[in-house]
């Protein structure tokens, strides 16, 4: 959040940090100019195919063009999936309930609300979100078609129309992605990892100089901080082809990164700071950085190598914390040894994990989850049958697509939704129809309109995750407007009522999800990370079980499940932004505080997942004699109860935890001794040591873990 707070200079006028905001989120980085262009030009493809050969569900067909995956092909190529089996699985269940229910309008009601909460729950408990939020979204689509006083026949081929012009538009972006990757060269995941280490280094290597950062290099350090790596994130774990290992290194290294750019954005601030010493510092930083790029450019991993002895105290801010996660890094890879280990070829059955625990699904969270929804939905079925004004149906649309499970998560899409409907239903549907489509006589002049508005809805859609879900609006509501009919649309009532469709949505979910069993984002953040600190202590003890088929199992039962809780805790951390009340100020310096310490959990997690294999002998590995393996183990006993502690704290139970980091010291030290002993003995030296430096930084990362959270929360460690 420094860097952001940094784009928000004070100003007497209210609303100058949104201008500033708006602005650092439409500036332009590499690489959007042409995935808008991608975008415009899937949805146009499909609207000219829609409106020349007049068929129906033209504007849904064109907003899942627009807002397909592009972030790779696999990510392309899974949403597709998603797709398909979403539409077919809801095309199966809507036939074969609307044949038993058809005849009776009491027994649709109740299956309609059945279907409702089938959604809403599914989406809550099942782990394959995109697939049943395209049953849930076709289910909705097509509730009114159930209504209309229309023969079954009609009924049943307006269904078949909607799943085939869906699924015939995300065809369409698959194929024009498969030729855009067909063209281009790189790798999607590393080079914008790269890219950031490089905007880093640029600017580290002018404060070294100690020259004024140029406009440019400060505008793309500050165009990434805004960014964010939540993107690269997703694109990093649509690839389980290459193995759990994959996504987990990548994704610590992508955690990383952003860190680095964070701090970086700020350094310009305190340009005046530097010290003569520092000037050293700085250029020995950017020049480790320079390599790590280059390694991983080239696929290898990076060294371990350290930045010399330096004053522990310098004179310009975040240089030591820049240090620091410079030194994370190479750890992450401290179980490989090369990164083209991670080719499809490479990749063995075994890392496959079900993306749901059969316990999980009947958890009471989802069970309220899904009543919200369902009452919220039911609720704007009711109140738009009632008035016989089926045109705002888009309300149950809205309930589904903003349904999350916190009132700060809903908030936010709900807001975005509500601006985005604005600006795509009042500013551009109806300011065209006023201004530029009585003027328009055919399809070429409509093209141009259509391309110009879904080029601006694109633009937005394609800033950071704060801002991106209001173009996907932009786009929808216009798309509504224009695409209902064959004909260029000069009334004003479609726009009105798509609009008042979705402001009842709003106002039905806040009463909804506001004041049943409301769960606020800054509660559910910090179960969400004390959850994951408990299960990385869990996972520090493992293997418990000598069979190595069970310890596999277990491990990556827990690798899964902390990732999900890391996952869990960046997306409840941005809701938290959305929500107001006493606590706020505390909840978001919360917030700040468990966003600092995710890249360092991130990288101990990693290190932690390498040490598990020493542990367990896995074969291929250096297997120690047992008695390094009870060592180990015994140190590993001491260190799962420091992250345990970690966690009470937090949890308002204030610890010290000096005697125990005194035992695992010693522990430590002892396990090292082994080592160095077996060594002596034919023990291969370079794995013996690669195995005590990955002990080595697991207890100096463990120790700045509860260093911060004893300096936030009280409580002792040692010096």
């Amino acid at each position: 959040m420094a860097a952001i707070s940094q784009s928000f200079p004070a100003s007497n006028h209210p609303l100058a940090w949104l201008w500033e905001w708006l602005k650092d989120e439409l500036t332009p980085y590499p690489g959007r100019a042409l995935l808008v262009a991608r975008m415009v030009t899937t949805a146009t493809l499909v609207m000219i195919i829609s409106m020349t050969f007049q068929l129906p569900y033209g504007a849904y067909a064109a907003l899942y063009a627009f807002n397909i995956s592009r972030e790779s092909l696999d990510g392309t190529k899974r949403a597709v999936q998603s797709i398909i089996i979403g539409f077919a699985f809801a095309g199966a269940y809507i036939l074969t309930g609307a044949m038993i229910v058809i005849g009776d309008p009491l027994l649709r009601f109740l299956w309609i609300v059945a279907t409702l909460f089938l959604i809403f729950y599914g989406i809550s408990a099942t782990g394959n979100f995109a697939a049943w939020t395209r049953f849930g979204y076709m289910a909705v689509i097509t509730i009114t078609l159930w209504d209309r006083h229309i023969g079954a026949q009609a009924k049943v081929k307006g269904l078949l129309w909607a799943i085939g012009m869906l699924t015939m538009a995300s065809v369409i972006a698959l194929l024009l992605e498969m030729g855009y990757a067909a063209l281009r060269q790189g790798d999607d995941a590393m080079d914008p990892i790269t890219e950031r280490l490089h905007c880093v280094e640029q600017l580290l290597r002018f404060c070294a100089d100690g020259c004024p950062v140029d406009d440019a290099t400060h505008s793309r350090v500050m165009r990434l901080a805004m960014l964010g790596t939540s993107r690269l994130r997703r694109l990093i774990s649509t690839r389980s082809y290459r193995g759990a290992q994959y996504i987990q290194q990548m994704g610590a290294l992508a955690a990383l990164a952003g860190r680095l750019v964070d701090l970086a954005a700020n350094l310009p601030r305190f340009a005046s700071h530097i010290s003569s010493v520092d000037y050293d510092r700085i250029d020995r930083v950017a020049n480790r950085i320079a390599q790590i790029r280059q390694d991983l450019a080239n696929g290898t991993v990076p060294s371990f190598a350290g930045l010399g002895e330096v004053d522990p105290r310098p004179g310009l801010p975040f240089l030591g914390e820049i240090e620091n996660t410079v030194a994370l890094i190479p750890g992450i890879f401290s179980d490989s040894r090369s990164l083209r280990i991670f080719d499809a070829s490479a990749a063995k059955g075994g890392d496959f994990q079900p993306a749901v625990l059969p316990s999980t699904w009947f958890d009471s969270e989802h069970l309220r989850f899904g009543l919200k929804g369902c009452l919220a939905a039911t609720l704007c079925y009711i109140i738009y049958s009632a008035l016989f004004w089926p045109e705002i149906s888009t309300s149950v649309t809205t309930c589904l697509l903003t349904a999350l499970t916190t009132i700060g998560a809903s908030r936010q899409k709900q807001v975005l939704r509500f601006a985005g409907a604005l600006l795509g239903g009042f500013v551009f549907g109806m300011g065209a129809q006023i201004f530029i489509l009585p003027g328009i006589d055919s399809i070429a002049g409509f093209v141009v309109l259509f391309v110009a508005v879904a080029a601006a809805a694109a633009w937005v859609a394609t800033a950071s995750p704060r801002l991106s879900y209001c173009g996907v609006q932009i786009a929808f509501a216009f798309f509504l407007i224009n695409l209902q009919e064959f004909k260029i649309q000069t009334s004003l009532t479609v726009a009105r009522d798509r609009v008042v469709g979705i402001l009842l949505g709003l106002f039905v979910m806040w009463l909804v999800f506001d004041h049943l069993w409301s769960a606020p984002a800054g509660i559910a953040m910090k179960k969400a990370f004390l959850s994951g600190l408990r299960l990385l202590a869990q996972l520090t003890r493992e293997p418990v079980s000598s069979d190595l088929g069970i310890a596999f199992e277990r491990s990556y039962s827990l690798r899964e499940n902390i990732n999900a809780q890391f996952d869990k805790v960046r997306s409840l951390a941005d809701g938290v932004l959305f929500e107001f009340g006493s606590t706020r100020q505390q909840d978001l310096e919360l917030r700040d505080f468990v966003r600092s310490l995710q890249p360092k959990l991130r990288t101990l997690f990693l290190m932690r997942v390498a040490s598990w294999k020493y542990r367990a002998a896995v074969p291929g590995w250096l297997e120690f004699p047992a008695n390094i393996r009870v060592r180990q183990a015994a140190y590993d006993e001491q260190s799962a109860r420091i992250l345990e502690e970690m966690a009470d704290q937090i949890d308002g139970r204030p610890l010290g935890l000096a005697a125990g980091f005194e035992d695992s010291t010693e522990l430590l030290q002892q396990t090292i001794q082994e080592a160095e002993a077996e060594t002596l003995r034919g023990l291969p030296s370079g794995q013996a040591q690669s195995f005590t430096t990955l002990l080595r930084g697991i207890d100096a990362l463990t120790a700045s873990l509860a260093s911060k959270v004893a300096a936030e929360f009280g409580g002792t460690v040692r010096a």
